[in-house]
């Protein structure tokens, strides 16, 4: 499993004791809680499954025997159920016993509205680690809680509560005896049924969504019974040896420091293969060489075209004897945020992923052996970029991830706002404010709800979502690497930068204009059972029911985002 392992020092002292390392185990009716499975029935009847549950803790503190509390204000941790983040880490703490640990679920005024680009990669509230940031308020979701539940008529509707704001924080604490004289882990249960019914009972079928404005205080009653849904299961010593926390980030490389804008949250840069001049000449020299294909006929540039956004525009590319591919080529910019690759995300690193099209049978169809014999040449340009003449798969995988990392979609009209004041035209305001307003007609809001998907600095979540094109699905998508029911038709969501020149568009390029892209999330979804809640609640409200006007103004917001010099 993977660990969300947040060290902190709590409180310095000479005598330092143990470590307390604090792991949450979500529940459901004193059951392990089984994700997107419609198996749960809440106190109000529903049927019901949760697909996401996700929140923000800070403020940790102990209770010493005197009665005094100690912590550390900036303290905060982000778990996750679906990806297995559920645990974090106090350490620096005075060797002595204590009576009860407190925090907040939530965060105060100040580190809410505090700015995500300056968080370090990693950090609990980097965008892209929490994926919990709404920056269009500029202040995170404290609680998100998503799923599906079956509707009166039978059908698998979707609901979606996000909660924020300083009214829906709340403070646990939990009594317990603790001797962090030693180091010692304690295991509390997250009751997520109690989200539902604690103090209140809530009824999905009555309202699936909320977003935490004026929703007649549905947000501050699931908070509230939020804040009593943990429990103590177990206390035990910890005995296992502790990782070492590895090198520090270096930081923005120089060779690029001045082409990335300050509202871009911060990245994970390779530290064993550090940007050099030398380095990305011959990356970019191998992107376009066509030696890289079996028949020296295919080059990557040949698929990832600069002109259309680094993508393809031809639905599906064709491989270097005349195969035709399956998907439709993404676009390479931004790739030092992107956690994995591909639409079905099997290459974890860009490193792994720029060696695999070489290969596939399907694309160069290559062997890498091959390659090395015929670069042959490049000797005296590998000796440039590290150090000799020496020509290795792995060499030029290197090359072509600095090559490629130096591909930064950032000079958009949209980031000219931030960067230089510019305004949008009274068109694209309106499609701005369409494309970051959730959609819920009994409410009143009518907006085309974008944002949860392709919010934050690189119009991406990062997340592998079904979004509604299929109710079968001829190519399953992430299932085929994970092997979870729960993936089944799910792709990567893609960046929206430069989306006026990717089309065709979608992961087999289906669509090949944004005016059909629109329709479908207006009024083509079809229901399955992995579709995502946030698209699944418009179904039954008869979709979005964006007029002509709205949709040309979202189109118009959408070329916004397209990079000065591309268009």
């Amino acid at each position: 499993m993977i660990r969300s392992v947040i060290g902190l020092c709590l409180l310095c002292q000479a005598a330092l004791g143990g470590q307390l390392t604090v792991r949450i185990d979500p529940r459901w009716a004193g059951q392990p809680l089984v994700l997107n499975e419609v198996s749960l029935k809440n106190a109000a009847g529903n049927q019901m499954s949760i697909s996401r549950l996700a929140f923000l803790l800070s403020h940790a503190q102990l209770k010493r025997d005197s009665g005094a509390w100690i912590g550390a204000d900036d303290w905060v941790a982000f778990l996750d159920a679906e990806k297995q983040q559920l645990s974090f880490v106090l350490n620096g703490i005075p060797a002595e016993t204590f009576t009860a640990l407190r925090f907040d679920l939530g965060l105060d005024e100040t580190m809410d509205k505090s700015d995500p680009a300056r968080r370090p990669a990693g950090h609990p509230l980097h965008p892209d680690v929490n994926g919990l940031h709404w920056s269009w308020r500029g202040q995170y979701v404290f609680l998100a809680v998503e799923g599906r539940y079956q509707s009166a008529a039978g059908a698998l509707d979707g609901f979606s509560y996000h909660l924020a704001g300083q009214s829906c924080r709340g403070t646990v604490e939990v009594p317990i005896a603790l001797d962090l004289r030693g180091d010692q882990i304690l295991t509390l249960g997250f009751d997520a049924d109690r989200l539902f019914s604690a103090s209140h009972r809530i009824d999905i079928a009555a309202a699936t969504s909320t977003h935490s404005g004026d929703d007649g205080g549905l947000a501050e009653r699931i908070a509230d019974n939020a804040v009593q849904a943990f429990s103590i299961l177990r206390l035990e010593p910890d005995l296992a040896q502790k990782a070492d926390p590895g090198p520090a980030d270096p930081g923005i490389p120089a060779l690029i420091a001045d082409r990335i804008p300050t509202h871009f949250p911060q990245a994970a840069w390779p530290q064993d293969n550090p940007l050099t001049a030398a380095g990305v000449a011959l990356g970019q020299q191998l992107f376009s060489d066509t030696r890289l294909s079996i028949n020296n006929t295919q080059s990557c540039a040949s698929c990832h075209i600069a002109t259309a956004g680094m993508a393809d525009p031809r639905r599906v590319s064709i491989g270097a004897e005349g195969q035709a591919g399956t998907r439709n080529a993404m676009p390479l910019f931004n790739l030092a945020w992107k956690p994995s690759f591909f639409w079905d995300g099997r290459a974890p690193t860009l490193r792994d992923q720029v060696l695999r099209p070489i290969q596939d049978p399907t694309e160069m169809h290559e062997t890498l052996d091959h390659v090395v014999t015929k670069l042959a040449d490049l000797g005296p340009e590998f000796e440039k970029a590290f150090g000799s003449q020496e020509i290795t798969a792995a060499r030029i995988a290197r090359a072509l991830e600095q090559f490629l990392l130096t591909q930064i979609a950032a000079t958009s009209r949209l980031d000219r706002t931030v960067t230089h004041g510019e305004k949008l035209t009274d068109q694209e305001q309106r499609g701005y404010q369409l494309f970051f307003t959730e959609s819920d007609p009994r409410r009143g809001i009518q907006g085309a709800d974008c944002f949860h998907c392709h919010g934050g600095a690189h119009f991406t979540n990062h997340q592998f979502l079904n979004n509604g094109l299929d109710a079968e699905f001829a190519d399953a998508g992430r299932f085929k690497v994970t092997g979870n029911e729960s993936d089944q038709g799910k792709f990567m969501v893609p960046s929206l930068r430069n989306v006026a020149l990717t089309a065709p568009y979608m992961h087999d390029g289906r669509f090949t204009t944004l005016e059909e892209v629109i329709d479908h999330y207006d009024h083509g979804l079809k229901s399955s059972a992995t579709l995502d809640p946030n698209l699944a609640k418009h179904i039954p409200q008869g979709g979005l029911r964006l007029s002509p006007e709205d949709k040309s103004a979202l189109i118009a917001f959408l070329k916004t985002l397209t990079d000065e010099g591309r268009d």
